[in-house]
């Protein structure tokens, strides 16, 4: 089995729990309220900055030429045309500013530049997948439940479902496999637990949304 199978098994009741929380249920039937998107989408600006630092970091740590341009054009698309699209819906939404960066997201943002840059390579790669392959995972579910045409939320659906974004979340699942045979049990033991960490915060992030949760 390999390493991404076995480790998508450790977390399938917390994707089950994903799937069934209020913010993605109430986004795909297109009647999540304004204001919890517009707070979601303000965090996730500011969590996507500090992302793609992070894939930045990875790819520079890489050992493989190909990984490195693989993480490189990870980072590239995250801030330049992810970032289009939040410009995008900051308009329709009327999200003026970015604002403070709320507890959840601050955790979640040093968690993997803290992986990043202080654990090894292998470990870094297995904490930025789920950010990459949970989102895709929503976004077909989501896409496939046939969502209404005036869903307000689905270019954000169509973003993640797409074509385009699948081939780098398979790229970045083979790289990580690869990564996993080669190394050593002890670090994809804690590639595993890291990848299970930010699975928890992918949680937590849709959920602090939800609830608007902020510094008190």
């Amino acid at each position: 089995m390999k390493w991404s199978e076995y480790t998508w098994k450790q977390i399938e009741g917390y994707y089950q729990s994903i799937l069934d929380m209020p913010f993605v249920t109430e986004l795909a039937e297109g009647n999540l309220p304004k204001e919890k998107f517009q707070f979601y989408m303000a965090q996730d600006s500011l969590y996507l900055e500090h992302f793609g630092r992070a894939l930045a970091l990875i790819g520079a740590r890489a050992y493989n030429i190909q990984d490195v341009l693989s993480f490189i054009r990870f980072a590239e698309n995250t801030i330049v045309v992810e970032n289009a699209l939040h410009e995008s819906y900051f308009k329709d939404f009327d999200v003026t500013e970015k604002g403070k960066m709320q507890p959840v997201c601050h955790h979640y943002v040093h968690f993997l530049k803290s992986t990043a840059a202080l654990n090894s390579v292998e470990i870094a790669m297995a904490a930025v997948l789920p950010c990459f392959w949970i989102y895709q995972k929503v976004g077909d579910h989501i896409y496939e439940s046939r969502q209404s045409e005036a869903n307000p939320y689905k270019k954000w659906i169509d973003t993640y479902a797409g074509e385009e974004f699948a081939i780098a979340v398979q790229q970045a699942i083979e790289i990580c496999d690869k990564a996993a045979e080669t190394t050593t049990p002890e670090i994809r033991t804690r590639m595993t637990e890291a990848f299970i960490t930010a699975t928890q915060m992918e949680y937590y992030f849709w959920q602090a949304a939800y609830e608007l949760k902020s510094w008190i």
